[in-house]
C-alpha cells in the first residue's frame, strides 16, 4: 500500500490552520488519522461503510443463546437423525437445542428460557467460536 504523503501533509496543515488536536480522513477503503498530541500518523484499511446501515434495536423479549466454548455444532443427536429443534418450534427451559463437540466431548446446549426458536444462527457441522450467537428464543 502506498501512503499518500501529500494528503498527510495537507491534513497536518489543517490541524494548524484550524487549531485542531486531531483530524481524520476516510475514502471508504483507507482511513488516515493525524494527531498533534501524539505526533503519530495512523493508516488503517477498513471496509467501506454502507450509507443506509440499519440500526439494530435490541428486543428485551429475545433471549440469545451463545456458545460457552469453541467447537463444532451438531443440530441432531447423530447423523441423519431428526434435529433437536427448528425455527418456530416451542422449547422449554432446559431442553437440548443443539450439541457442541469440543475435544471429543459432546456438550448439550440447552434453552435458557421457555419460548419459541426464532433464529438458528449456525448450521450443522459448523465450527464455532466462544460467545458466538447460536440461536434466538422469544
Amino acid at each position: 500500500m502506498k501512503i499518500d504523503k501529500k494528503l498527510i501533509k495537507e491534513l497536518s496543515e489543517n490541524l494548524d490552520e484550524f487549531n485542531l488536536a486531531e483530524i481524520s480522513y476516510s475514502n471508504g477503503v483507507t482511513t488516515i488519522k493525524v494527531s498533534k498530541t501524539s505526533n503519530q500518523v495512523s493508516v488503517v484499511n477498513s471496509s467501506p461503510t454502507i450509507a443506509n446501515e440499519k440500526k439494530v434495536e435490541i428486543d428485551p423479549s429475545v433471549q440469545l443463546i451463545k456458545s460457552p466454548m469453541v467447537g463444532t455444532v451438531y443440530l441432531s443427536p447423530e447423523p441423519g437423525a431428526k434435529p433437536f429443534t427448528s425455527i418456530g418450534k416451542k422449547v422449554k427451559k432446559g431442553e437440548t437445542i443443539l450439541i457442541i463437540e469440543a475435544m471429543k466431548t459432546m456438550n448439550h446446549i440447552q434453552a435458557s428460557v421457555d419460548g419459541e426458536i426464532i433464529e438458528l444462527s449456525v448450521s450443522d457441522g459448523e465450527a464455532i467460536e466462544y460467545d458466538q450467537i447460536l440461536a434466538k428464543i422469544k
